[in-house]
This record gives structure tokens, C-alpha cells and sequence, in this order.
């Protein structure tokens, strides 16, 4: 039996105190730069606990869903036909549900090769430019309100 994503996501957006905010490339498509994202897995999953895990499993980076602020912002968006595959027949769009982590200068991070193959801390304003989504690079820009 296949288990198809549930069309329900978070978007995480992680930062230092200084706005560096930290990307991710895809290593299922090279170039494509981007914050932390996952789907539920359960539709009974609360979303900061989505998040925590998430991040944890694409960074290694710890939180707890108490450390997450929840942006009260949701996209919905056309599902890239590239990943359409794995959601149910039918499924097109997804909601995501926009999160940021301020972590220290420094945090190590350890990706899942499986997911990303780079990692990089960059300036709020150029993370913004690097990301493929645009979902993500509009995140990126409303950081300076949500961190303040």
C-alpha cells in the first residue's frame, strides 16, 4: 500500500540575531536553495512539532515547538508536477504554514544527504534572491517583522 504526503507543510525559516538566514540545496535538484520544509505526518500532527521535526531531520539542528514562532501565514501553491507523484491522485495543492528559528552564530549544522547536499548562512536579503520558491524568497523578505 502506498502512503501518499499529506498536502499540509511547513516552511521554516532559520536565522541568527543578525538576520543570516540559513539555505538548503535540494539534492534532488541542484540549485534549487531553500528554507526547511516537510509535510505532516499525521493530520493530527501539530504544526510546530512538524516543524521541530523537520528541522531536525534536514539540519540536525534541536529545537523544541516552543522555540518556533508561528508566522500565522499560509500559502497555498500549485504543487510542482516534478513532486506531484507523491501525493494522492488528484492532489495539486498544498498549504504551507510559514515558521521561523532564531538559533546562535555558529549552529552547527548536518544535513541528510538523502534531502540536501549543501548548506549556507547568507544575509536576509540575499537568501531571499537564492531561493527557488517563491513562496520561500517572500518569507525570507517579511523575516525582519516576524524577528523583531
Amino acid at each position: 500500500m502506498t502512503s501518499f504526503k499529506i498536502p499540509e507543510s511547513v516552511l521554516v525559516v532559520i536565522h541568527t540575531p543578525a538576520l543570516e538566514v540559513l539555505l538548503i540545496e535540494r539534492a534532488d535538484q541542484p540549485g534549487f536553495w531553500q528554507s526547511v520544509t516537510g509535510s505532516m505526518d499525521a493530520l493530527d500532527e501539530p504544526l510546530a512539532l512538524t516543524a521541530a521535526r523537520e528541522v531536525l531531520e534536514e539540519t540536525g539542528i534541536s529545537a523544541r515547538p516552543e522555540d518556533f514562532r508561528d508566522w500565522a501565514l499560509a500559502n497555498v501553491y500549485e504543487i510542482y508536477p516534478v513532486w506531484r507523484h507523491r501525493y494522492a491522485p488528484g492532489v495539486t495543492r498544498n498549504t504551507e504554514h510559514v515558521f521561523s528559528l532564531c538559533v546562535p552564530p555558529g549552529t552547527a549544522v548536518t544535513l541528510s544527504p538523502r534531502e540536501h547536499r549543501a548548506w549556507q548562512w547568507l544575509p536576509w536579503r540575499e537568501a531571499a534572491d537564492r531561493c527557488f520558491s517563491p513562496s520561500n524568497a517572500e518569507a525570507v523578505l517579511m523575516l525582519p517583522k516576524f524577528a523583531a
